[in-house]
């Protein structure tokens, strides 16, 4: 089963790597210095969890696939 078990699905999984990747892009057109590297790096977070498919936070609110236990 691995580390993790998937608890997004695929439109939502697209839709987080899409938005991680947009407000990256606006951080650095819109801001300037430590702001936009750290904007950005939560940009990059959010699409990270699109990729893998896992949300911590989802998790631990019981969001997702499987539903609440």
């Amino acid at each position: 089963m691995g580390l993790y078990r998937k608890n997004i699905g695929g439109l939502h999984q697209a839709v987080r790597v899409a938005l991680g990747i947009a407000v990256a892009i606006a951080a650095f057109a819109y801001l300037s210095g430590l702001a936009a590297w750290l904007v950005a790096l939560g940009g990059a977070g959010f699409a990270l969890t699109g990729l893998v498919g896992y949300c911590p936070m989802c998790a631990m609110a019981g969001i997702g696939r499987g539903g609440v236990s």
